[in-house]
């Protein structure tokens, strides 16, 4: 089993849900940027995305919003 890495963010403080739609986000895809020793990225960013940023991600080729 994967164990959690203590969910707190840069503050110490503990983290809020990110993301709250379809899907969630998140390496354990429970809306936090949470992260542990298993994850071989790094999801331990969020940020709110306007539509004309995730348009133009996707146009030059990275398509950020398909899951």
């Amino acid at each position: 089993m994967i164990e959690k890495d203590p969910p707190v963010n840069v503050l110490g403080t503990p983290l809020t849900a990110c993301s709250t739609g379809d899907p969630v986000t998140g390496f354990f895809r429970d809306g936090h940027c949470n992260t542990c020793t298993q994850d071989q990225g790094s999801h331990t960013v969020c940020a709110l995305m306007t539509a004309e940023f995730l348009a133009y991600s996707k146009y030059v080729g990275n398509d950020l919003s398909t899951p």
